[in-house]
Protein backbone atom coordinates (compact mmCIF):
# COMPACT_ATOMS: atom_id res chain seq x y z
CA UNK A 1 0.00 0.00 0.00
CA UNK A 2 1.29 3.74 -0.50
CA UNK A 3 2.46 5.77 1.86
CA UNK A 4 2.70 8.88 0.07
CA UNK A 5 -0.89 9.00 -1.66
CA UNK A 6 -2.90 11.93 -0.44
CA UNK A 7 -6.27 9.94 -1.12
CA UNK A 8 -9.09 10.56 1.46
CA UNK A 9 -9.71 7.89 3.55
CA UNK A 10 -13.37 7.51 2.91
CA UNK A 11 -14.08 7.01 -0.90
CA UNK A 12 -16.74 8.00 -2.68
CA UNK A 13 -18.29 5.83 -5.94
CA UNK A 14 -17.09 8.80 -8.22
CA UNK A 15 -13.39 8.82 -6.43
CA UNK A 16 -13.45 4.75 -7.04
CA UNK A 17 -14.48 5.35 -10.58
CA UNK A 18 -12.11 8.05 -11.59
CA UNK A 19 -9.20 5.64 -10.59
CA UNK A 20 -10.84 2.94 -12.34
CA UNK A 21 -10.98 5.02 -15.38
CA UNK A 22 -7.67 6.60 -14.89
CA UNK A 23 -5.75 3.50 -14.42
CA UNK A 24 -4.58 0.01 -17.03
CA UNK A 25 -3.33 -2.85 -14.89
CA UNK A 26 -5.42 -3.88 -11.88
CA UNK A 27 -4.79 -7.33 -9.69
CA UNK A 28 -8.11 -7.93 -7.70
CA UNK A 29 -8.06 -10.18 -4.63
CA UNK A 30 -9.92 -12.04 -1.73
CA UNK A 31 -9.79 -13.78 1.07
CA UNK A 32 -8.33 -17.00 1.83
CA UNK A 33 -11.10 -19.84 2.09
CA UNK A 34 -12.99 -17.76 -0.33
CA UNK A 35 -16.98 -17.48 -0.54
CA UNK A 36 -19.24 -16.94 -2.85
CA UNK A 37 -19.28 -13.56 -1.93
CA UNK A 38 -15.38 -13.41 -2.46
CA UNK A 39 -15.27 -14.98 -5.45
CA UNK A 40 -18.48 -13.66 -7.20
CA UNK A 41 -17.17 -9.80 -6.18
CA UNK A 42 -14.00 -10.53 -7.77
CA UNK A 43 -15.35 -12.35 -11.03
CA UNK A 44 -17.91 -8.71 -11.13
CA UNK A 45 -16.01 -6.28 -10.90
CA UNK A 46 -12.93 -8.14 -12.56
CA UNK A 47 -15.20 -8.46 -15.95
CA UNK A 48 -16.61 -4.93 -15.70
CA UNK A 49 -13.00 -3.82 -16.07
CA UNK A 50 -12.12 -6.45 -19.14
CA UNK A 51 -14.90 -5.09 -20.39
CA UNK A 52 -13.60 -1.52 -20.47
CA UNK A 53 -10.26 -2.93 -21.82
CA UNK A 54 -8.11 -3.12 -18.98
CA UNK A 55 -5.78 -5.78 -18.02
CA UNK A 56 -6.80 -7.87 -14.79
CA UNK A 57 -5.33 -10.70 -12.98
CA UNK A 58 -7.33 -12.51 -10.47
CA UNK A 59 -5.61 -13.79 -7.01
CA UNK A 60 -6.67 -16.07 -4.51
CA UNK A 61 -4.84 -17.74 -1.60
CA UNK A 62 -6.42 -20.54 -2.14
CA UNK A 63 -7.68 -20.73 -5.55
CA UNK A 64 -10.78 -21.27 -7.01
CA UNK A 65 -13.08 -23.49 -4.74
CA UNK A 66 -14.74 -26.05 -6.46
CA UNK A 67 -17.87 -25.61 -5.56
CA UNK A 68 -17.84 -22.54 -7.48
CA UNK A 69 -16.10 -23.18 -10.12
CA UNK A 70 -19.52 -23.21 -12.07
CA UNK A 71 -19.89 -19.73 -12.83
CA UNK A 72 -18.73 -17.78 -15.82
CA UNK A 73 -15.64 -16.69 -16.04
CA UNK A 74 -14.21 -18.82 -12.77
CA UNK A 75 -11.04 -20.02 -14.56
CA UNK A 76 -9.42 -16.63 -14.26
CA UNK A 77 -9.08 -17.43 -10.63
CA UNK A 78 -5.97 -18.04 -10.05
CA UNK A 79 -3.23 -18.76 -7.11
CA UNK A 80 -0.69 -15.97 -6.11
CA UNK A 81 2.35 -16.48 -8.55
CA UNK A 82 5.64 -16.54 -7.04
CA UNK A 83 6.72 -13.16 -7.98
CA UNK A 84 5.05 -9.83 -7.80
CA UNK A 85 3.30 -8.78 -10.29
CA UNK A 86 3.31 -5.55 -11.98
CA UNK A 87 0.62 -3.77 -11.64
CA UNK A 88 -0.97 -0.31 -11.01
CA UNK A 89 -3.62 -1.13 -8.71
CA UNK A 90 -4.28 -3.66 -6.31
CA UNK A 91 -8.29 -4.09 -5.31
CA UNK A 92 -9.02 -6.12 -2.05
CA UNK A 93 -12.59 -7.43 -1.98
CA UNK A 94 -14.91 -8.47 0.61
CA UNK A 95 -11.41 -8.85 3.29
CA UNK A 96 -12.04 -6.92 6.18
CA UNK A 97 -8.32 -6.70 7.14
CA UNK A 98 -5.20 -6.74 4.96
CA UNK A 99 -3.62 -10.62 6.43
CA UNK A 100 -6.32 -12.09 6.25
CA UNK A 101 -5.40 -11.58 2.16
CA UNK A 102 -3.08 -14.05 2.60
CA UNK A 103 1.26 -13.55 3.06
CA UNK A 104 1.49 -15.27 -0.86
CA UNK A 105 -1.32 -12.81 -2.32
CA UNK A 106 -0.14 -9.78 -0.26
CA UNK A 107 3.47 -10.39 -1.83
CA UNK A 108 1.91 -11.13 -5.38
CA UNK A 109 0.26 -7.69 -5.02
CA UNK A 110 3.73 -5.98 -3.26
CA UNK A 111 4.23 -3.62 -6.52
CA UNK A 112 0.77 -2.12 -6.60
CA UNK A 113 1.19 1.44 -5.90
CA UNK A 114 -2.58 2.23 -4.86
CA UNK A 115 -5.05 0.13 -2.88
CA UNK A 116 -8.68 0.40 -2.82
CA UNK A 117 -10.47 -1.36 -0.29
CA UNK A 118 -14.04 -2.55 -1.16
CA UNK A 119 -16.33 -3.98 1.74
CA UNK A 120 -18.95 -4.68 4.11
CA UNK A 121 -18.18 -6.26 6.77
CA UNK A 122 -18.21 -3.43 10.33
CA UNK A 123 -14.98 -4.87 11.67
CA UNK A 124 -13.01 -3.85 8.49
CA UNK A 125 -9.78 -1.43 9.00
CA UNK A 126 -9.17 0.38 6.18
CA UNK A 127 -5.97 -0.72 5.15
CA UNK A 128 -6.43 0.82 1.62
CA UNK A 129 -5.32 4.36 -0.13
CA UNK A 130 -9.52 4.52 -1.18
CA UNK A 131 -12.07 2.47 1.45
CA UNK A 132 -16.04 2.16 0.62
CA UNK A 133 -16.82 0.52 3.32
CA UNK A 134 -20.67 -0.13 3.31
CA UNK A 135 -21.30 -2.19 6.35
CA UNK A 136 -25.02 -1.96 5.83
CA UNK A 137 -25.20 -3.99 2.61
CA UNK A 138 -25.87 -7.63 2.93
CA UNK A 139 -22.70 -8.54 0.33
CA UNK A 140 -19.57 -6.81 -1.21
CA UNK A 141 -21.57 -8.16 -4.68
CA UNK A 142 -24.20 -5.42 -3.75
CA UNK A 143 -21.86 -2.59 -3.44
CA UNK A 144 -20.51 -3.60 -6.58
CA UNK A 145 -23.57 -3.86 -8.38
CA UNK A 146 -24.48 -0.28 -7.33
CA UNK A 147 -20.73 0.60 -7.95
CA UNK A 148 -21.04 -0.20 -11.28
CA UNK A 149 -24.40 0.78 -12.19
CA UNK A 150 -23.64 4.30 -10.39
CA UNK A 151 -20.97 4.98 -12.99
CA UNK A 152 -22.73 2.88 -16.31
CA UNK A 153 -19.58 0.48 -16.35
CA UNK A 154 -20.17 -2.68 -18.43
CA UNK A 155 -22.18 -5.17 -17.12
CA UNK A 156 -21.61 -8.54 -18.99
CA UNK A 157 -23.16 -11.67 -18.42
CA UNK A 158 -20.42 -12.48 -16.28
CA UNK A 159 -20.31 -9.86 -13.91
CA UNK A 160 -24.30 -10.29 -14.18
CA UNK A 161 -23.85 -14.08 -12.78
CA UNK A 162 -21.27 -13.38 -10.53
CA UNK A 163 -23.05 -10.71 -8.83
CA UNK A 164 -26.35 -12.85 -7.85
CA UNK A 165 -24.39 -15.19 -6.63
CA UNK A 166 -22.17 -13.23 -4.51
CA UNK A 167 -25.59 -12.15 -2.91
CA UNK A 168 -27.53 -14.79 -2.99
CA UNK A 169 -24.80 -17.11 -0.61
CA UNK A 170 -24.39 -13.99 1.48
CA UNK A 171 -28.16 -13.49 2.36
CA UNK A 172 -28.83 -17.31 2.83
CA UNK A 173 -30.40 -17.51 -0.83
CA UNK A 174 -32.36 -13.83 0.21
CA UNK A 175 -33.35 -15.09 3.94
CA UNK A 176 -31.32 -13.45 6.24
CA UNK A 177 -32.36 -10.27 8.32
CA UNK A 178 -29.54 -8.11 6.25
CA UNK A 179 -32.19 -8.62 2.82
CA UNK A 180 -33.69 -5.45 2.25
CA UNK A 181 -35.85 -4.18 -0.44
CA UNK A 182 -33.21 -2.45 -2.52
CA UNK A 183 -31.39 -6.09 -2.68
CA UNK A 184 -34.31 -7.55 -4.07
CA UNK A 185 -35.22 -4.68 -6.57
CA UNK A 186 -31.18 -5.37 -7.35
CA UNK A 187 -31.96 -9.11 -7.96
CA UNK A 188 -35.28 -8.12 -10.10
CA UNK A 189 -32.88 -5.84 -12.04
CA UNK A 190 -30.28 -8.81 -12.97
CA UNK A 191 -32.94 -11.63 -13.81
CA UNK A 192 -34.41 -8.85 -16.18
CA UNK A 193 -30.66 -8.07 -17.81
CA UNK A 194 -30.69 -12.07 -18.21
CA UNK A 195 -30.08 -14.51 -15.13
CA UNK A 196 -31.31 -17.85 -15.23
CA UNK A 197 -32.32 -17.93 -11.57
CA UNK A 198 -33.04 -21.53 -11.78
CA UNK A 199 -29.73 -22.70 -13.28
CA UNK A 200 -27.90 -20.63 -10.81
CA UNK A 201 -29.80 -21.71 -8.34
CA UNK A 202 -29.68 -25.14 -8.45
CA UNK A 203 -25.82 -24.97 -9.37
CA UNK A 204 -25.23 -22.43 -5.85
CA UNK A 205 -27.38 -25.03 -3.72
CA UNK A 206 -28.25 -28.72 -5.14
CA UNK A 207 -24.94 -29.88 -6.49
CA UNK A 208 -22.98 -30.76 -3.27
CA UNK A 209 -20.12 -33.32 -3.27
CA UNK A 210 -21.25 -36.57 -1.03
CA UNK A 211 -18.14 -36.11 1.20
CA UNK A 212 -20.22 -33.15 2.76
CA UNK A 213 -22.83 -35.26 3.69
CA UNK A 214 -20.50 -37.60 5.43
CA UNK A 215 -18.72 -34.40 6.73
CA UNK A 216 -22.28 -34.01 8.38
CA UNK A 217 -22.55 -36.90 9.84
CA UNK A 218 -19.50 -36.59 11.82
CA UNK A 219 -20.65 -33.42 12.65
CA UNK A 220 -23.81 -34.34 14.19
CA UNK A 221 -22.06 -37.00 16.25
CA UNK A 222 -20.22 -34.06 18.02
CA UNK A 223 -23.18 -31.51 18.65
CA UNK A 224 -23.71 -30.19 22.19
CA UNK A 225 -25.98 -27.74 23.53
CA UNK A 226 -25.54 -25.10 26.99
CA UNK A 227 -28.18 -26.43 29.92
CA UNK A 228 -30.28 -23.58 28.64
CA UNK A 229 -30.44 -24.49 25.05
CA UNK A 230 -29.07 -21.12 24.02
CA UNK A 231 -25.67 -21.86 22.55
CA UNK A 232 -24.88 -25.05 20.41
CA UNK A 233 -21.74 -26.03 19.06
CA UNK A 234 -19.82 -28.55 17.18
CA UNK A 235 -16.48 -29.50 15.92
CA UNK A 236 -14.29 -30.46 13.20
CA UNK A 237 -11.19 -32.36 13.76
CA UNK A 238 -7.89 -32.41 11.13
CA UNK A 239 -7.98 -35.83 11.09
CA UNK A 240 -11.87 -36.33 9.83
CA UNK A 241 -11.13 -33.81 7.31
CA UNK A 242 -7.99 -35.90 5.90
CA UNK A 243 -9.81 -39.25 6.68
CA UNK A 244 -12.71 -37.82 4.43
CA UNK A 245 -11.04 -35.72 1.54
CA UNK A 246 -12.24 -33.02 2.79
CA UNK A 247 -11.88 -29.63 0.91
CA UNK A 248 -12.07 -25.57 2.60
CA UNK A 249 -15.27 -25.19 1.09
CA UNK A 250 -17.12 -28.12 1.95
CA UNK A 251 -18.00 -26.64 6.25
CA UNK A 252 -18.98 -23.67 4.50
CA UNK A 253 -22.49 -22.94 5.09
CA UNK A 254 -22.94 -26.12 7.77
CA UNK A 255 -23.33 -23.73 11.06
CA UNK A 256 -26.82 -22.75 9.50
CA UNK A 257 -27.70 -26.09 10.53
CA UNK A 258 -27.30 -25.76 14.26
CA UNK A 259 -27.99 -22.32 14.15
CA UNK A 260 -31.72 -23.61 12.93
CA UNK A 261 -32.35 -25.60 16.28
CA UNK A 262 -35.52 -23.78 17.81
CA UNK A 263 -34.06 -21.77 21.23
CA UNK A 264 -30.52 -22.09 20.19
CA UNK A 265 -29.60 -18.17 19.52
CA UNK A 266 -25.71 -18.74 19.56
CA UNK A 267 -23.99 -21.36 17.14
CA UNK A 268 -20.48 -21.97 16.54
CA UNK A 269 -17.96 -24.43 14.71
CA UNK A 270 -14.64 -25.52 15.99
CA UNK A 271 -11.84 -26.27 13.47
CA UNK A 272 -8.51 -27.06 13.56
CA UNK A 273 -6.52 -25.64 10.70
CA UNK A 274 -3.13 -25.51 9.50
CA UNK A 275 -0.36 -25.37 11.82
CA UNK A 276 -2.48 -25.20 14.96
CA UNK A 277 -5.05 -22.87 14.19
CA UNK A 278 -8.36 -22.87 15.39
CA UNK A 279 -10.82 -21.39 13.25
CA UNK A 280 -14.21 -20.46 15.41
CA UNK A 281 -17.37 -19.65 13.11
CA UNK A 282 -20.14 -18.06 15.23
CA UNK A 283 -23.77 -16.96 14.37
CA UNK A 284 -26.27 -15.24 16.43
CA UNK A 285 -30.21 -14.64 15.64
CA UNK A 286 -30.71 -12.00 18.31
CA UNK A 287 -28.62 -8.60 17.98
CA UNK A 288 -28.42 -8.30 21.71
CA UNK A 289 -25.94 -10.96 21.64
CA UNK A 290 -23.24 -9.65 19.29
CA UNK A 291 -20.75 -11.64 18.50
CA UNK A 292 -18.80 -9.62 16.42
CA UNK A 293 -18.17 -8.13 20.40
CA UNK A 294 -16.99 -11.39 21.20
CA UNK A 295 -14.93 -12.35 18.47
CA UNK A 296 -13.15 -8.79 18.81
CA UNK A 297 -11.72 -10.42 22.39
CA UNK A 298 -9.98 -12.94 20.59
CA UNK A 299 -8.45 -10.74 18.05
CA UNK A 300 -11.41 -11.66 15.25
CA UNK A 301 -14.36 -10.27 13.89
CA UNK A 302 -17.41 -9.78 11.46
CA UNK A 303 -21.05 -8.76 11.77
CA UNK A 304 -23.28 -8.40 14.81
CA UNK A 305 -24.69 -11.86 13.79
CA UNK A 306 -22.18 -12.97 11.95
CA UNK A 307 -18.30 -13.67 13.02
CA UNK A 308 -15.42 -15.47 13.05
CA UNK A 309 -11.75 -16.15 14.94
CA UNK A 310 -8.50 -17.76 14.32
CA UNK A 311 -6.77 -18.27 17.60
CA UNK A 312 -4.21 -20.48 19.19
CA UNK A 313 -4.96 -24.40 20.10
CA UNK A 314 -5.59 -26.88 21.09
CA UNK A 315 -9.02 -27.20 19.89
CA UNK A 316 -9.96 -28.44 23.81
CA UNK A 317 -8.79 -24.78 25.07
CA UNK A 318 -10.10 -22.97 22.63
CA UNK A 319 -13.74 -23.85 22.92
CA UNK A 320 -13.05 -23.43 26.62
CA UNK A 321 -12.52 -19.74 26.11
CA UNK A 322 -14.56 -18.74 23.80
CA UNK A 323 -17.63 -20.65 25.17
CA UNK A 324 -16.90 -19.00 28.44
CA UNK A 325 -17.00 -15.76 26.31
CA UNK A 326 -20.69 -16.35 25.09
CA UNK A 327 -21.83 -17.73 28.39
CA UNK A 328 -20.63 -14.37 30.09
CA UNK A 329 -22.30 -12.62 27.00
CA UNK A 330 -25.51 -14.41 27.61
CA UNK A 331 -25.79 -13.98 31.50
CA UNK A 332 -25.22 -10.40 30.97
CA UNK A 333 -27.77 -9.72 28.52
CA UNK A 334 -30.17 -12.60 28.90
CA UNK A 335 -29.92 -12.70 32.61
CA UNK A 336 -33.62 -14.33 32.56
CA UNK A 337 -33.45 -16.29 29.51
CA UNK A 338 -34.26 -15.94 25.99
CA UNK A 339 -37.42 -13.76 25.14
CA UNK A 340 -37.83 -12.32 21.85
CA UNK A 341 -34.84 -11.95 18.88
CA UNK A 342 -34.21 -8.83 18.28
CA UNK A 343 -32.69 -8.61 15.01
CA UNK A 344 -32.89 -5.45 12.80
CA UNK A 345 -33.65 -5.77 8.99
CA UNK A 346 -30.15 -3.96 8.34
CA UNK A 347 -28.14 -6.94 10.41
CA UNK A 348 -25.92 -9.44 8.75
CA UNK A 349 -26.99 -12.98 8.35
CA UNK A 350 -24.33 -15.43 7.89
CA UNK A 351 -21.29 -13.82 6.07
CA UNK A 352 -18.19 -13.99 8.43
CA UNK A 353 -14.72 -12.85 7.70
CA UNK A 354 -12.50 -15.71 9.41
Amino acid sequence: MSESTNLPASATFEQIGEVLRSHQSFVLLSHVRPDGDAIGSQLALGFSLLALGKSVRLINEDGLPENLAFLPGSGRIEPPPDSPLEVEVAIALDTATRPRLGARTLHAASKAQLWLNIDHHVSNTNYGDLNLIDATSPATGQILYDLITRLDMPLPAETRDAIYVAVSTDTGSFQYPSTTARTYDMAADLIRRGVDVGTLNSQTYDEQPYRRLELMRVLLGTLERSPDGIVAHWELRDQTRLELGLRPEDSEGLIDVIRAIRGVQVAVFFEEVAEGKIRVSMRSKDRRLDVCQIAAMFGGGGHALAAGIRMAGPLAAAKVLVLDAIRRRVEAILPDGFSQPTARPNEHGPSFLC
